[in-house]
């Protein structure tokens, strides 16, 4: 990448994916802020193209694509025709060519549905925004796997900078559903695939997460066809008992699962804190257990924990 790319730029991360296309508000100063970058080249509105000279993205987050889908969405195109222009770029180095920014779903589609060209606008983009804009996109638009989104969100954090906050508000979901979404990644190779597979979801795949052998938990969770509630309530069972075995059985006190505030209160704190947190207590006295599966997500509660009590914010 160039050192222009490493400047800080203007343009607030999962800037509108409709004033990239040129429609709403944003659009008109984007617009001027293209052509004078571009010195008039990227056009204002929509043109059309031949689809054999769209490339598709090589690092762009999404790598499956369900082909129920693209034949359901070929007839769509057959009929309809396509509707939202392909967002493209000059393709880097390979002078009249375009690199798909936003759409490559809908390109493959209108392939299959025997369309010559396509409508696309077009824009000149760095290599860092293409990748921002196909990130934010596609996770808005629900179009990646729980792998595939978990893996984009960490490209943000980690190899652009951006807080989970910033990615949160970027992608429309709360700063509890990014720090989840990351917290996947930590889990072995193995659960990961069946992540990907589509065999367990990403709340098996969280219930899970805390365990000491989260890879056969979930192997007992697929084979058995085991539901969410479910996978947890086994999460939580081998817990117990991996606890058993490290200090000898517990002493016998009231069970406080059955106490729905208790439940809405594990559910707030939870979300708050974007980790599994658990409630046990016998009269007024008790516990709380908060999983983590990583020493970061330890660093992260204790930096929420030490700012929280430094603002004064209880």
């Amino acid at each position: 990448m160039s050192g222009a790319e490493d400047r800080p730029r203007s343009r607030g991360l999962g800037r509108g994916l409709s004033a990239l296309l040129g429609e709403g508000e944003e659009a008109d100063a984007l617009r001027a802020e293209g052509a004078e970058a571009s010195g008039g080249r990227s056009g204002a509105g929509p043109r059309t193209l031949p689809v054999a000279v769209l490339s598709p993205n090589p690092n762009q987050p999404r790598k499956r694509f369900d082909e129920s889908e693209l034949d359901a969405l070929a007839v769509s195109i057959s009929g309809q025709g396509l509707l939202q222009p392909i967002l493209v770029r000059p393709a880097p180095g390979d002078a009249g060519r375009y690199q798909i920014v936003a759409g490559e779903r809908r390109w493959r589609a209108a392939q299959r549905a025997g369309l010559h060209d396509v409508p696309v606008v077009i824009r000149e983009l760095t290599d860092r925004e293409t990748l921002e804009i196909a990130i934010v996109e596609n996770v808005q638009r629900a179009d990646l796997n729980a792998v595939e989104e978990a893996r984009a969100l960490a490209q943000l954090v980690e190899r652009f900078g951006h807080t989970q906050e910033d990615v949160a508000r970027a992608i429309g979901k709360s700063r509890a559903h990014v720090a989840n979404m990351l917290r996947l990644l930590s889990l072995p190779a193995g659960v990961l695939s069946m992540l990907e597979s589509g065999a367990l979801t990403a709340g098996h795949a969280r219930a899970v997460a805390a365990s000491a052998d989260p890879e056969a938990l979930a192997r007992q969770i697929v084979d058995q066809g085991l539901s969410v509630r479910a996978a947890e309530q086994l999460a939580r069972s081998a817990a117990g008992k991996a606890d058993e075995a490290r200090t000898g059985p517990a002493p016998e006190r009231k069970s406080a699962r059955s106490d729905p505030d208790t439940r809405a209160l594990e559910a707030d704190l939870s979300e708050r804190l974007g980790l599994t947190v658990t409630i046990r207590h016998d009269g007024e006295s008790g516990e709380v257990r908060i999983a983590f599966s990583s020493l970061e997500q330890l660093d992260e509660v204790c930096r929420r924990l030490t700012s929280s009590a430094m603002s004064g914010a209880y």
